[in-house]
């Protein structure tokens, strides 16, 4: 993420003086998104930069930021600039004690560390939370780099990251399992088949929410729901549990919003909440 932003950030007109790189592939990530930037110690970069990325992980944010602080890294009057989502300002208290200016920049993005990243900032959402007092300069920041950006009150972060890694990160292993299993019941083109039906599912569930509920679960259709736990049973046992979680969750909304009629909930969530035959003819336990 970090070069992605610098190099969005340098296009609209900021100047990178350094950027830490540890890794030999987050070094070479520096290299082609910001050429000719001099690779340095976090605390070297902090004594050159007036605004300051800092894209580590979450875990270690806490860490970083202390130690920066107590080594004497951070300047007052310094732009120091977070990207985790799960974190708001109140993380760099340890600099604000310093003179730093604390903001939580953070972009509902995934990164793929290649210049595609850069453009796909144009338009995308940033999770903002800074004291109210540097509001429109973190606001400001996410502007200049294509982005729009969204409030985040500081008790709400956690809640917020949970939401886009429950849509976004999720997404990933579903799709990846659902690939698998086509190549597995003989589909040469899974992702060809997959990505008309994805994207269509995406649209229509971003215009209607639970409106667009589509498929055995939100019919009802019990036996249909039992076989697809038997064939993963036998063909992708490590995909059941997911299975059964998703199905859950989508027969309890559509019964919330009257897609799934009463009468037929029964045998379905009989099914999801006691499985079906194993492949050894024995009841089997889904949970």
């Amino acid at each position: 993420m970090g070069p992605a932003l610098a190099a969005s950030l340098q296009l609209a007109g900021h100047r990178p003086v350094a950027v830490s790189a540890v890794s030999e592939v987050s070094r070479r990530r520096a290299a082609q998104l910001l050429p000719d930037v001099p690779v340095m110690p976090p605390a070297e970069v902090l004594q050159r930069a007036d605004l300051v990325l800092l894209t580590v992980p979450d875990d270690a944010l806490p860490e970083l930021v202390t130690g920066l602080a107590d080594t004497g890294s951070v300047r007052p009057g310094q732009l120091l600039v977070h990207t985790s989502g799960r974190y708001g300002a109140r993380v760099l208290d340890p600099a604000l004690r310093a003179g730093a200016l604390p903001l939580a920049l953070h972009p509902a993005m995934t990164f793929t560390g290649t210049p595609v990243d850069v453009q796909r900032l144009a338009g995308c959402s940033f999770g903002v939370t800074a004291p109210e007092e540097l509001r429109l300069a973190a606001e400001a920041l996410v502007i200049e780099m294509g982005g729009e950006p969204e409030w985040i009150a500081e008790e709400n972060r956690p809640l917020y990251h949970a939401a886009l890694a429950l849509g976004a990160n999720h997404l990933v292993t579903l799709v990846a399992q659902s690939l698998e299993l086509l190549r597995t019941a003989g589909v040469s083109a899974p992702d060809r088949m997959l990505g008309p039906l994805l994207g269509a599912a995406l649209d229509n569930a971003l215009r209607s929410g639970d409106a667009a509920l589509t498929g055995p679960v939100a019919r009802g259709d019990a036996g249909t729901v039992a076989a697809h736990v038997t064939e993963l049973r036998r063909h992708a046992p490590q995909a059941v549990d997911g299975y059964l979680a998703m199905a859950r969750a989508t027969a309890d909304r559509a019964l919330a919003h009257g897609l799934l009629k009463p009468e037929l909930a029964e045998d379905l969530l009989g099914v999801l909440a006691h499985g079906t035959e194993g492949t050894d003819g024995t009841e089997g336990d889904a949970r």
